[in-house]
């Protein structure tokens, strides 16, 4: 299995905070450097997922949608903001958790 590198796990923790300090379009390109760098891992394929897809449904729905607002960050309800954020923690943490698997040593008998 292949560990999700720093620069995954960087983005993957800034993707939330960058939700959470109302720069949610920004917050895009860390999604997207998780997601294409962990495309080859299993377990890390499924968190970068999970981030992704709560990062991409808030955003069609702005694009598409009738809605005013002149940012996503303003489009986002907090409700809406706490689950993208919270969606992109959990992917984090998760992804953190892979690499700390995928770098133990393993045990020998």
């Amino acid at each position: 299995m292949t560990a999700p590198t720093r620069g995954v796990l960087v983005a993957a923790w800034a993707f939330p905070v960058m939700v959470l300090g109302q720069f949610a379009l920004l917050a895009g390109i860390p999604a997207a450097i998780v997601l294409a760098r962990t495309l080859r891992s299993p377990a890390a394929r499924w968190w970068s997922a999970l981030m992704t897809t709560a990062y991409v449904v808030p955003l069609s729905v702005w694009l598409l949608g009738p809605a005013t607002a002149p940012s996503l960050s303003k489009s986002l309800s907090p409700v809406a903001t706490g689950i993208v954020a919270a969606a992109g923690a959990a992917a984090a943490a998760g992804l953190h958790f892979a690499r700390r698997r995928a770098t133990a040593a393993p045990a020998t008998s």
